[in-house]
C-alpha cells in the first residue's frame, strides 16, 4: 500500500522542518514561507515526514524524489533475505526428506538462507556427532538447488542444526561430478 505524499499546496500542516536540496536543515518555517523559498528556487516542496512533529518538507523536484524513492524501494526489495528455518528427525523417511529438500530448493531459490535442524529427542542428543553430520548430509544431497553452506553443523539445544545459502554460479561446474556418477552407479547393478 503506497502513501500519498503531499507536494506543494497540499501540505496541510501550519509548520514543517524545512530541508532544502543539498541536506541543509532550514528549521522550522511557515508552510507558506517555505513554499516561498520552494517556488524562488524553482523547486517543489514535498512532505517526506508527515508523522513527526513539526512534520518534515524537503525541498527539491518531484520527479527526482520519485525517482530516488523508486530506487530506495528497488534495493530494499533485493537485499531483504530471511533465514526459512526446516525440522527434520534422525528417522525421517526417504519421502519427506524429498519433500524437505524441494522446499528447502524453493526458499533457495527465492534467495532466502534456510536453516535445518535436526530434531534430536532423548537419548539421540548423545549420538555420536559424525552419525547426525551423516544424518544432516542425507537431505543437503536431496537439496536440487547449488547452496552452500554458511554456518557449519553445530549443536542446538533441540539437536544439530546447519545454515545453507544460495551458492553463486561458479560453483554448477564443481557439482556437476556428483550426479554424473550417479547414473554410472546404476548399470553396475544388473551385472552381478
Amino acid at each position: 500500500m503506497k502513501s500519498f505524499i503531499r507536494i506543494n499546496n497540499q501540505i496541510r500542516a501550519a509548520e514543517l522542518r524545512v530541508i532544502d536540496e543539498e541536506g541543509n536543515n532550514l528549521g522550522v518555517l511557515k508552510t507558506e514561507e517555505a513554499l516561498a523559498v520552494a517556488r524562488e528556487r524553482e523547486l517543489d516542496l514535498i512532505e517526506v515526514s508527515p508523522q513527526a512533529m513539526p512534520p518534515v518538507a524537503k525541498i527539491m523536484e518531484y520527479g527526482k524524489f520519485q525517482y530516488l524513492e523508486q530506487k530506495k524501494q528497488k534495493l530494499a526489495k533485493t537485499h531483504s533475505t530471511e533465514t526459512k528455518a526446516l525440522q527434520i528427525k534422525i528417522g525421517t523417511g526417504e519421502h519427506d526428506l524429498e519433500l524437505k529438500a524441494k522446499q528447502a530448493s524453493a526458499f533457495l531459490k527465492d534467495g532466502h538462507r534456510v536453516k535445518i535442524n535436526l530434531f534430536l529427542p532423548g537419548r539421540t542428543k548423545y549420538f555420536d556427532f559424525n552419525f547426525l553430520k551423516e544424518r544432516l548430509n542425507r537431505i543437503l544431497n536431496l537439496i536440487t538447488e547449488n547452496h552452500k553452506i554458511s554456518e557449519e553443523p553445530k549443536k542446538s539445544p533441540k539437536g544439530l542444526s546447519v545454515t545453507i545459502e544460495r551458492a553463486k554460479e561458479s560453483s554448477p561446474a564443481k557439482e556437476a561430478p556428483k550426479t554424473a556418477t550417479k547414473p554410472q552407479e546404476e548399470p553396475l547393478e544388473p551385472k552381478q
